[in-house]
């Protein structure tokens, strides 16, 4: 407290005022709200861990001054500790009881002699303080001369430590010596072996420049040799030339008057430059207009694998593929333009590999846009009408060649099959092409 209490001397000792403000504290939040000093009202609704605290000062301030504050906190006291209470109430100090305590209960119940009693307890608590602080003192000292002692221990076994490491160095250092000397023996050694090396390798160089030149002598003679062989080379081959020369002249007199007698029948013929194709009378759908539609097939089982081949080297063969019916047996699990793509790249193949005439023929359906189809040099890409399907298409194209030529239809739908066979193609399962393009 900051202010002497009434009959005290001297302000209570800190630890007696922390010990009965805490106490008024903690009967503060249990006092009806009308019974609260007003100056404490604030502080009775702080939370119970902070209200002795922040509202220390105001508290010892109305426990010095409102009497019933002082005696409603001295009633808690009183309910804790009656023996004290009642001791200190006769004028008697129980010595065994603690200062602290003691000192807190005088100063609320005001006994008789209370500011005595007080001062009691602050002597008693001055006494306990000067005691721990000459116990600490003490064992302050005690843990000094300890730390002393080990520090001296330890400054005794790092002096073993360097010595010992002192030691190992002189030794390594010795170690180093002899490696240092016998390292510049082997230099001087090795420097010997070089300029031996050196001297054996100038030697070598000489004798390699002696025979290199014996090669090159060699190799002129070989070359003037192989230039003798290559002029007589040439002669022979002058000399064949000229005694084939009267058989080529021949020849090549027969051929131009063969071409030229074909000339003269085309003009008195009055035959057009180029020939037109059956398949090109047959109407369709050009590719780059919209109308197309796909329409299911129906498979076949695998012929003779040797079949296609056999038909590819018939002269003048006509190959009529079922596009939409080949590209969903092979690799259906692509979309209609990679399938018509994979399909023109295979059959630009063969007809370069095989020269024969190939028409590829898909369903026609009502697009939204142009059918983007890159068809390979020498084949030809029609689409069915509109309300037409491309099996009408592949018949229309059968029926359009003359009896007699080679036909065959690439088709795994059997009504197909059927159909082309009847009018003279020759139906060929999708699975055989999708063999030969792989």
């Amino acid at each position: 407290m900051s202010s002497a209490g009434e009959g005290l001397a001297r302000p209570l000792p800190e630890q007696v005022r922390l010990h009965v403000v805490d106490l008024a504290a903690q009967v503060l939040g249990t006092m009806p709200p009308a019974l609260i000093p007003p100056p404490l009202r604030g502080i009775a609704k702080f939370d119970p861990r902070k209200r002795a605290k922040l509202g220390g000062t105001p508290i010892a301030a109305q426990l010095e001054t409102d009497k019933e504050f002082r005696e409603a906190v001295a009633e808690t006291i009183s309910a804790g500790w009656p023996e004290l209470v009642a001791s200190l109430a006769e004028g008697n100090v129980p010595p065994a009881a603690e200062p602290v305590l003691v000192a807190a209960a005088a100063y609320l119940t005001r006994p008789p002699g209370w500011p005595e009693m007080v001062e009691v307890a602050r002597a008693d608590l001055e006494r306990s303080a000067a005691t721990a602080k000459g116990n600490a003192h003490e064992q302050t000292a005690t843990r000094l001369r300890e730390q002393l002692a080990a520090q001296k221990s330890t400054a005794k076994e790092e002096a073993e430590r360097l010595r010992e490491q002192l030691k190992a160095a002189r030794g390594e250092n010795a170690d180093l010596r002899r490696k240092l000397h016998d390292a510049r023996e082997r230099a001087r050694s090795a420097e010997a072996r070089a300029v031996e090396m050196a001297v054996a390798a100038e030697e070598a160089r000489g004798a390699l420049a002696a025979a290199g030149g014996a090669q090159e002598a060699e190799l002129r003679r070989t070359k003037e040799r192989l230039a003798d062989a290559e002029r007589q080379i040439e002669a022979a081959r002058r000399a064949a030339r000229e005694g084939r020369s009267v058989e080529d002249a021949r020849v090549r007199l027969l051929l131009d008057a063969l071409q030229d007698a074909a000339a003269g029948l085309r003009r008195e013929l009055a035959l057009p430059s180029t020939i037109s194709r059956p398949a090109d009378t047959v109407t369709a759908v050009a590719p780059d207009r919209p109308g197309v539609r796909a329409v299911p097939a129906r498979a076949l089982a695998d012929d003779d694998p040797a079949l296609l081949d056999q038909l590819l080297a018939v002269p003048q063969v006509h190959l009529i593929v079922d596009g939409y019916n080949v590209t969903k047996t092979g690799y259906g699990t692509l979309t209609l333009a990679d399938q018509r793509n994979r399909l023109m790249t295979g059959l630009g193949g063969l007809v370069a590999q095989t020269r024969v005439e190939v028409t590829c023929v898909f369903d026609g359906a009502e697009l939204n846009g142009p059918v983007q189809v890159t068809a390979p040099r020498g084949v030809r890409v029609m689409f069915s009408a509109p309300g037409q399907i491309a099996d009408d298409l592949i018949r229309q194209l059968v029926r359009a060649e003359p009896v007699g030529r080679a036909v065959a239809v690439v088709s795994s739908d059997r009504e197909v099959a059927e159909t082309v066979r009847r009018m003279g193609a020759r139906p060929v399962p999708s699975s055989l092409l999708l063999r030969r393009l792989r």
